[in-house]
């Protein structure tokens, strides 16, 4: 059974949560979004497996996820890093915020989520699993087709570039 570390939103830590009932119930939980960056700085982007409980074959950032009760946000990125996209590489904290969105199947994710950036220019050799196809894009490209496409992008993502082109901005 996986959990979630529910938390306010000073990211103090209120207790843990069954992750499907985090999400059923839109409960706020800590959780981690990853933007890993090549030499010619391109967004590794991934497509999400087609069996996914929620937001299947959709593109996102490199990786996201939840760290584990008892686990550092740093800890969790490298660990969530080698096990979907098969490479680990530094990380630097930049931002956090939260947000709230229905992701369907009557799920929300409702999260205080902290965003790493890194560079590496090892490619990705994905976890099927988890991860359908992967690609580098700019971040001009991807606001591009984000803008014309939006349907084939999470909608974390969507919401997580916004905030992310405002603090490069």
């Amino acid at each position: 059974m996986e959990e979630v570390i529910l938390v306010d939103k000073n990211d103090k830590a209120l207790g843990k949560m069954e992750k499907m009932e985090a999400h059923l119930k839109g409960v706020l939980h800590r959780a981690f979004s990853v933007f890993i960056f090549n030499s010619d700085n391109k967004l590794v982007l991934q497509q999400r497996s087609l069996t996914k409980y929620h937001s299947p074959g959709l593109w996102t950032n490199t990786c996201c996820s939840h760290p584990r009760y008892g686990e550092t946000i740093e800890s969790a990125v490298h660990r969530r890093l080698r096990e979907e996209m098969g490479f680990d590489c530094d990380v630097e904290r930049k931002l956090q915020f939260v947000y709230k969105a229905q992701v369907g199947n009557g799920l929300t994710e409702h999260e205080l989520d902290h965003v790493f950036f890194g560079f590496t220019n090892i490619q990705p050799v994905i976890n099927a699993e988890e991860v359908h196809d992967w690609k580098y894009m700019s971040m001009e490209a991807i606001s591009a087709d984000m803008k014309a496409n939006p349907e084939v992008y999470t909608v974390w993502f969507r919401i997580i570039f916004e905030e992310v082109m405002n603090q490069l901005g």
